[in-house]
């Protein structure tokens, strides 16, 4: 079993809101920027900090979090960068599919949980620059704790170089913690975004782990703040490179059927989105991720 860890639980939460704050200062300074070319006349957009609270059945305190968006930006069409920390009682559906998935035994005689964890999505402006997500997230029960998360880049049109930074900059904070973790990850990132139904990936990957317990708290967590530090030098470079490249009505074509399989995949495959509504969380907040605009063929 699992102890009740106070203090891990309190430091991970500081920390995901801490990045948080990194990450919207950092967007919201690439919005303030005047370089020259498309876009550039546009206002400046800001993010819209709204709390979020988690609905628990009987009415009791379930935590919640902040929902980050900005919409229309110069650099950023729509962009979310969501903190949270929620506990409580998982409810029958969600005991049986973590005891099934996880092999955590005893969740029916004791189904409290707690998670806490960043996510951010952004869809871009220009479709030369690539959308982009990101997690990481900490998740407890009175029988098991574990990490999760990662970042994969999602390029309506796409450029090897840029892919290239990307995933170097993922292997460079991940070789520190050991050389198999970069592999390792970039493969379950591969698997995971995979699209089905659709026989293809939903963009050129990135790195992503999940039920990430060594049994060694402070190593896994650093672990985890590594890959949560590795977003910013990773995906910054590509915005300020591409956001002023011109683009003309193919290239937003491409961008806008490229968002439907962003969309197909959040809503039919994601984890992260099941547990979400499953839970109780906020749906705006859960559903955050979806681009404002989309296209099918």
């Amino acid at each position: 079993m699992a102890e009740e860890f106070t203090s891990e639980k309190a430091e991970a939460s500081a920390w995901f809101r801490q990045l948080r704050d990194e990450i919207v200062d950092a967007f919201e300074e690439l919005e303030q920027s005047h370089d020259e070319g498309p876009l550039s006349d546009a206002e400046p957009g800001r993010f819209e900090v709204t709390p979020t609270k988690r609905e628990s059945s009987d009415g009791s305190d379930a935590g919640g979090g902040l929902m980050s968006v900005m919409r229309g930006g110069r650099v950023f069409e729509k962009v979310g960068v969501n903190v949270s920390t929620v506990f409580g009682t998982l409810g029958e559906r969600a005991q049986m599919a973590m005891a099934a998935r996880k092999g955590i035994p005893g969740m029916t005689e004791d189904p409290r949980f707690w998670a806490s964890g960043i996510s951010l999505v952004a869809h871009m402006q220009n479709p030369h620059v690539p959308a982009v997500h990101m997690n990481t997230r900490m998740f407890w029960t009175p029988h098991a704790w574990w990490f999760g998360g990662g970042s994969d880049l999602n390029p309506c049109i796409e450029y090897d170089k840029d892919t290239a930074h990307f995933h170097g900059e993922q292997q460079a904070h991940l070789d520190p913690h050991g050389k198999a973790h970069y592999p390792r990850f970039k493969e379950w990132a591969d698997e995971y975004f995979y699209i089905p139904h659709r026989k293809r990936a939903r963009g050129v990957g990135g790195i992503f782990m999940d039920d990430y317990s060594t049994g060694d708290w402070h190593a896994d967590f650093a672990l985890t703040q590594d890959i949560g530090r590795a977003f910013l030098p990773a995906y910054l470079p590509l915005v300020r490179k591409r956001r002023t490249t011109a683009w003309d009505e193919a290239d937003k074509d491409a961008q806008l059927v490229h968002r439907g399989l962003y969309a197909e995949y959040n809503l039919v495959y994601d984890r992260g989105t099941k547990f979400g509504l499953e839970t109780g969380h906020d749906a705006n907040a859960v559903l955050m991720s979806l681009p404002p605009l989309a296209k099918w063929v």
